[in-house]
């Protein structure tokens, strides 16, 4: 079967995102062809004049819908594509100029229904912004379940990366209504129906995510609430790795506690954790970098699991 690229982005009141997403676009190392869907979900800074712009560059396709969340709208975009296989990405990410060439030669060796391939942050990224990638994709703090690990079982694409071929969307109607964790949601109904995904390692992303602690805990809180409900939805998912971001501030509150009447054994544990994590940020991404990434852990750490454990107390109490 010969690949025909569509990538949908849906995209809501972010045009200067688009304009960086297709400048990137354009300096593809990818000889077939491919178009480029647009999809505007209501906003009211609209993204058709910088559209405009690439028109003449990129085969692209602009609409504007009422405002239904990201997923409705990438179902839309997958609607009016006109390829084989949809190549879904966040509005907010950077793509490197061999990315499509990756996914094109991953598919040709292993063909699979559905597949991923991580983040990571540009070097023009601000601080915070590579803090946040690091604390989101570190084995330290995540395990490397986000696309740096291959050995944490099958993987789950998350929709800032995520590819799709026209099959699996006809079977699955494509991403449910749920406003987070809706990428999860339709790895699970993929599996369901018997299709494989993948993860392609060299097929990744730049991605900017939040641009302050605030709206980074606001995120990372929504993925919270949103796994006990999947969990719920499809039984026998669930694994005990879910609750380590609970676990792991309750204890942190426990071990103050301990150390307020002179106990500091627990204490001493986080620590060295938190010692090991900014010696490897630091490492990595240079001393500012390996600072905020103790403040991004510890948010995403607390908004995961404040959002877990509200989500489960509350399908608990409404069983």
């Amino acid at each position: 079967m010969k690949l025909l690229f569509s990538i949908i982005i849906p995209v809501y009141n972010r045009p200067q995102e688009i304009d960086e997403l297709l400048q990137s676009l354009t300096k593809q190392e990818y000889s077939d062809d491919f178009e480029v869907l647009i999809v505007e979900d209501g906003s009211t800074q609209k993204s058709d004049v910088i559209v405009e712009k690439y028109k003449s560059k990129l085969k692209l396709k602009y609409f504007f819908k009422e405002n239904s969340g990201a997923g409705a709208s990438r179902n839309f975009g997958m609607q009016k594509a006109s390829g084989n296989y949809f190549i879904i990405l966040d509005s907010d990410v950077i793509v490197p100029k061999q990315y499509l060439s990756e996914v094109k030669k991953a598919l040709e060796i292993n063909f699979t229904d559905a597949l991923g391939g991580p983040d990571a942050a540009n070097k023009s990224f601000t601080a915070l912004q590579k803090a946040i990638n690091y604390s989101m994709t570190a084995v330290l703090t995540t395990g490397g379940i986000r696309g740096k690990n291959n050995s944490v079982g099958k993987f789950q694409p998350r929709s800032f990366n995520m590819g799709l071929s026209q099959k699996a969307f006809n079977i699955t109607q494509g991403f449910s209504k749920m406003k987070t964790g809706e990428d999860i949601d339709l790895t699970f109904r993929l599996w369901k129906n018997g299709l494989k995904t993948q993860l392609i390692s060299e097929a990744f992303v730049y991605h900017k995510r939040r641009t302050s602690v605030k709206q980074f805990f606001k995120q990372t809180y929504g993925f919270g609430t949103a796994r006990p409900i999947l969990n719920r939805k499809y039984p026998g998912t669930s694994k005990i790795t879910y609750w380590f971001p609970s676990l792991f501030i309750i204890g942190l509150d426990i071990s103050i506690l301990f150390a307020i009447f002179g106990e500091f054994s627990l204490l001493g544990m986080y620590y060295v954790y938190f010692l090991v994590l900014f010696i490897d940020s630091t490492f990595q991404n240079g001393f500012r970098v390996g600072f905020l990434s103790l403040i991004t852990t510890i948010t995403q750490f607390l908004g995961y699991g404040l959002g877990f454990l509200e989500s489960q107390f509350y399908l608990k109490k409404n069983k």
